[in-house]
This record gives C-alpha cells, sequence and structure tokens, in this order.
C-alpha cells in the first residue's frame, strides 16, 4: 500500500482552491499504473514524488493530469512543496520538475517558487476561434493591450482578455473549437484557454481545458506564471482570483523581475489514504 495526501492549493480554506493528490513516495509505484493512478482521482494534477536525481536537491516530482504527463504545473509545485513541509522537509527545497529544477520556499503554511524559464510564444490563434472556443462573440475580447497569445513558462495555454468581468463569468467552453484550435495550434495541454480580466494588479481568471478532462480549473499557476511574465513590462505584480465561478475560490499572487516570475499561495490538507493496488 502507498499513501497519499490531498491539499486544497491556492487556498487556506478546506474546499477551496484546487485539489491535488500527493504521492510522497511513489517508488513502490509501478510506472505503468502512474497514468491510471492519475485518472483515477480524476484531479487536475496528480503528483508522484521520488528521490532527487541530484543529491543536492530534495526530490524528483512527476505531475500528470487526469489524460498525460506534464513537464510543470504551478499548484501541484506549491502543494508539493507544502506536503513535504508539513512532513518534516526543510525549506528552502529544490524540486526536479521537467522542465529543470525549482526552488521552493514554504513558511507557515504558504510556498512560493520562482521560475527561469522565459515566456516562449507558441502561435497567435485566430481572436474568432478563440471567441468560439469560449462560447463568447468576438467583440468580448480586449485587443489593445495584446491578441490572443498560446504561450507559456514551461507549459503553454491560450491567455485571452475579455472586456469585463460578467464576459468572463458567461464564458462555458464550446468542445468542437477547443478540438479545431487544438488541431491547428498544438502546444501544451489541448488548446487550454486561460480567460482573464484585469485592472491594474487585480486579476480575475478562468481556464478551461475540457479536452484534458478538466472542463474547468479552480487555480492554474503555470497560467498565472504566464500571464505575469506576459505582462512583466506593465504590471509587475499581480494578484489572481481564480475559481470563483466554481464555488472553489482560489488566490494567486505573482512577481516578475529580471525576467524571473514568483508564484505564490497557500494550501490546507483535506485527506489523506492510502493506494491498496
Amino acid at each position: 500500500m502507498t499513501r497519499y495526501v490531498v491539499y486544497d492549493v491556492f487556498t487556506d480554506t478546506p474546499f477551496g482552491g484546487n485539489q491535488l493528490a500527493v504521492f510522497p513516495d511513489a517508488t513502490a509505484l509501478p510506472e505503468a499504473q502512474l497514468q491510471s493512478i492519475a485518472a483515477e482521482f480524476n484531479f487536475s494534477e496528480v503528483t508522484f514524488v521520488y528521490p532527487p536525481r541530484d543529491a543536492s536537491h530534495t526530490a524528483r516530482v512527476r505531475i500528470f493530469t487526469p489524460t498525460m504527463e506534464i513537464p510543470f504545473a504551478g499548484h501541484p509545485t506549491i502543494g508539493t512543496a507544502i506536503a513535504l513541509s508539513d512532513a518534516g522537509q526543510s525549506s528552502p527545497m529544490v524540486l526536479e520538475l521537467g522542465v529543470g529544477p525549482l526552488i521552493c520556499c514554504v513558511s507557515e503554511g504558504k510556498a512560493e517558487f520562482t521560475t527561469t524559464t522565459p515566456f516562449v510564444t507558441e502561435a497567435h490563434p485566430d481572436p474568432a476561434l478563440v471567441a468560439a472556443a469560449l462560447s463568447l462573440p468576438q467583440d468580448a475580447l480586449r485587443l489593445e493591450r495584446h491578441p490572443p497569445v498560446q504561450g507559456g513558462v514551461g507549459l503553454a495555454f491560450v491567455l485571452v482578455e475579455l472586456k469585463s468581468r460578467a464576459l468572463l463569468s458567461a464564458a462555458q467552453p464550446a468542445v468542437a473549437a477547443i478540438r479545431d484550435g487544438a488541431a491547428r495550434y498544438p502546444a501544451g495541454l489541448d488548446f487550454a484557454i486561460f480567460a482573464y480580466v484585469r485592472d491594474a494588479a487585480r486579476v480575475d481568471a478562468r481556464m478551461f481545458a475540457p479536452l484534458d478532462n478538466i472542463p474547468e480549473d479552480p487555480a492554474t499557476g503555470s497560467a498565472c506564471a504566464a500571464l505575469a511574465a506576459l505582462v512583466a513590462d506593465t504590471e509587475p505584480r499581480l494578484s489572481i482570483r481564480q475559481g470563483e465561478d466554481m464555488g472553489r475560490p482560489s488566490l494567486i499572487e505573482t512577481r516578475a523581475a529580471a525576467g524571473n516570475v514568483t508564484v505564490s499561495g497557500r494550501a490546507v490538507r483535506t485527506m489523506e489514504g492510502r493506494l491498496v493496488i
């Protein structure tokens, strides 16, 4: 039997934020079953922790969505760091991810990590297609600050700014259009869309990735890191609220400086158990 713990991430309130299952010692789990285990939880992500390849680091962490392994994600990094801290690991710690090692600091239930991966633009998707994927008219998109851009700092998302909070609330994923987008713009997840509105440093956001069995994500740290990198020249600090339309409010804080992005947030443990297979 292999122990796991479940945390709600980017919140300090149980049943808010984004659920994460962490296997603190995954060495006994068969490689062939990792994806099935992640699908069984059906959370946005599950992490599996292993001894580090570099003895000077803390741990190696693998991240799985319900459909694939990914090299980087924000809420799994924050949640795993807090889970390891709760188990007695000292801070700072260095976690080996698919994008390379990340330094994570944990203090009083709050963790942060800094990524030095530069923002990479994969494509500029057709605004009409992006609007259709959100079930919105094209004039709902705010284009003067930036057009829709597919890019990220380790995992690509379609970042699109909307004109109002009401339009953000009205957005609904249109699977046929998202499937078209995934075929036309293959990168990262399958045309995962991070839609947001911004008033100075205040951001409200939603993220949809239905082709990856994530109809909506309540907190997406990797997408928030991508947005922070994208707007760093005009707004170096962001306070991002996500999950409110799902009833799982989340708070993700970012700051950008010298080409680096730091993501921080809290997490609270809600469950623990054992995998018996």
